[in-house]
């Protein structure tokens, strides 16, 4: 899956446990009701948000992540996270390219013999 937008947000590095690192990411899509999607980067692809900026277009290759937890009551409780695996800059829009200039057009043939017989194939 993919999400597309500007970045609104780029967190620093969290170091959560010795052995587990995870940077997060705001996108805010462009859409009529833009949404601000959160997205977490985790282990070696924290590294791939270093060459990234507020406002920059990109693409978000991302996969949905879903677990069980039961709290210590016995309550089973849900949660679900996004997690980014690539991340790519849109190529910025070419401005609008000139119109096609119309082809000339044709006079209509005037010298026209009904008698010739039609040789076309259609």
């Amino acid at each position: 899956m993919e999400v597309t937008g500007k970045i609104k947000v780029v967190n620093p590095e969290q170091q959560v446990s010795a052995s587990f690192r995870k940077r997060e990411l705001v996108v805010t899509t462009e859409e009529q009701y833009p949404q601000h999607i959160l997205i977490e980067f985790t282990q070696d692809k924290c590294d791939l948000l270093n060459n990234y900026n507020i406002g920059e277009a990109v693409k978000v290759s991302i996969n949905l992540r879903g677990r069980e937890w039961v709290n210590p009551q016995g309550e089973t409780r849900y949660f679900n996270s996004i997690q980014g695996w690539r991340i790519e800059k849109m190529a910025a829009e070419a401005p609008a390219a000139a119109p096609m200039p119309a082809a000339p057009a044709f006079a209509p043939a005037t010298n026209l013999n009904e008698d010739e017989p039609d040789d076309l194939p259609f």
